[in-house]
């Protein structure tokens, strides 16, 4: 039998940090669901002593989680970060806390300004206090890829002789090379006393497109616990995406000598519904989970595939929940069909919500041919956003042209039901429309991305749009709108990512 490989996921964490990625509280908690559907081992939760929210998240998804999976909170080397990390876990059937510092020279000396002996004193304290509220303790040695070796193997002695249970070797900033990387982890669990009684993590970042190399070089010799999210999110260039390590090690874990618990049939579903949380749209040729990943243009690859799948598809589509259904939603569809095929993507309504969402359906089917999967995810993340929103849009009427100038009457409602007017002018119908919201809203902000595309196939598709704009700190905010009318789409998005603006201040 091959060795287990546990899955340690910080979407909820680190893929969060991603720019424009924020998520709240709910979200967590809906995205905590899919990750035990997955069947992850450890779920970072997030980092409560940064906000009030991230301490609530962890919170919740305790709650959420039980005993399904490890509950994992992040901390500094500070002993108030560990105190409130431990207040956050409180209520976790399995809670872990994941404390530790940067070990590279460009760490201690620029970032955290210690010696060596005063890092290890640290970490050694930071472990400590970690154990006198938990059982289960992990240390993370930040940028260990480019850590003097010889420190690296003090430090891991000292916090695994405090009682580190795990500990985690980053590559934090991407830039080994895989075989030496591997060399890296190999050498220490040659060296450092007592590895041998502790499991053994990577963190691998994707600066130089390596994330998913690195780390399968870092199990190929002897790491045991992968850390990744779901879609490679993550600061930078992102982290090891875990699709792409689950189903690596699918094809080659007799030769890794390694294997995963994940169900991977949940890859796709999980996949949108990060995208569909986050507002960061997968990319069509991403291994896996993108739109391209089994799609085939060429015909000699056609023709290859019709005659075997085998010939050009190394994996299954439907090992990683792409098959999808033959089920053809229609307005002529009825409250059966449509109950049936939301609570199989993961929406289960109750009686109340289920009518309002039917509507909506209904509305988008009398203009469509066929309602597809994609279309009914978007429905379901307007719905949503429309919840609580301080700002939901009622009436937009747009007249442009040649040679017209372009111009825009928005309606607005506020949080108390009343009702905003504003007409403004513009160079095109969207900036027309931004800038009568801008009157009525009237928050600072900066636009600073704007994409538009098509949700599925067909000239009568949904087009849904994803904007980015930034305040006056610099903070980005993502904000995602779907309609048949394209300027529809924009205002809904602009004034979604301006609502999670205001939400925040």
């Amino acid at each position: 039998m091959t060795r287990k490989i546990h899955i340690f996921d910080t979407t909820l964490r680190d893929g969060e940090q991603s720019p424009g990625a924020s998520m709240n509280a709910d979200e967590k908690v809906v995205l905590a669901r899919q990750l035990l559907r997955l069947g992850v081992d450890v779920i970072e939760a997030g980092f409560p002593i940064s906000s009030p929210g991230d301490f609530q998240s962890v919170q919740r998804v305790c709650q959420e989680v039980g005993d399904a999976a490890v509950v994992c909170a992040l901390t500094r080397a500070v002993p108030r970060d560990i105190e409130v990390a431990a207040e956050a876990l409180a209520k976790a059937a399995a809670p872990r806390i994941h404390t530790g510092l940067g070990v590279s020279p460009s760490h201690l000396r620029d970032k955290l300004q210690l010696s060596e002996q005063a890092a290890i004193d640290a970490a050694v304290a930071a472990v400590k206090c970690a154990r006198s509220y938990v059982g289960d303790v992990q240390f993370y040695a930040e940028d260990a890829g480019r850590a003097d070796l010889d420190f690296l193997v003090r430090i891991l002695e000292a916090v695994i002789a405090a009682g580190a249970n795990i500990v985690n070797i980053p590559e934090t900033t991407g830039y080994s090379l895989p075989e030496d990387f591997g060399w890296r982890i190999k050498t220490l669990r040659e060296r450092v006393r007592g590895i041998e009684d502790v499991m053994v993590a990577v963190h691998c970042h994707n600066d130089l497109g390596l994330a998913t190399a690195l780390t399968l070089a870092g199990i190929k010799n002897g790491a045991t616990q992968v850390e990744c999210t779901l879609n490679g999110l993550g600061e930078r260039a992102g982290n090891t995406a875990m699709e792409e390590v689950v189903m690596a090690l699918r094809l080659h874990g007799e030769a890794l000598d390694a294997h995963t618990t994940i169900d991977a049939r949940e890859f796709t579903r999980a996949s949108h519904l990060v995208s569909s949380i986050t507002g960061i749209k997968v990319q069509p040729n991403k291994a896996i989970v993108g739109a391209n990943a089994f799609a085939h243009s060429s015909g000699i690859h056609q023709d290859g595939v019709m005659k075997s799948r085998a010939t050009y598809e190394i994996i299954d589509p439907a090992s990683v929940g792409a098959d999808g259904s033959g089920m053809v939603l229609t307005a002529r569809s009825g409250h059966a069909a449509l109950k049936n095929r939301l609570e199989q993507l993961g929406f289960p309504l109750d009686a109340e919500t289920f009518e309002k969402v039917y509507g909506r359906f209904l509305a988008i089917a009398d203009r469509k041919k066929e309602v597809y999967d994609e279309d009914l995810e978007a429905l379901m993340a307007e719905y949503d956003r429309n919840i609580d929103a301080l700002w939901t849009l009622k009436t937009l009427q747009v007249s442009c042209g040649v040679p017209l100038v372009a111009t825009a009457t928005v309606v607005l409602v506020d949080a108390q039901g009343v009702e905003h007017l504003a007409n403004a002018t513009g160079t095109g119908p969207i900036d027309a429309s931004y800038k009568a919201v801008s009157e009525i809203v009237q928050v600072d902000n900066d636009l600073k991305e704007f994409v538009v595309q098509a949700i599925t196939r067909g000239i009568d598709a949904l087009g849904e749009v994803t904007v980015r704009v930034e305040d006056a700190a610099g903070t980005v905010f993502s904000g995602r709108g779907a309609d048949g009318d394209i300027i529809v789409s924009s205002t809904k998005a602009y004034l979604n990512a301006l609502n999670r603006m205001l939400r925040v201040k």
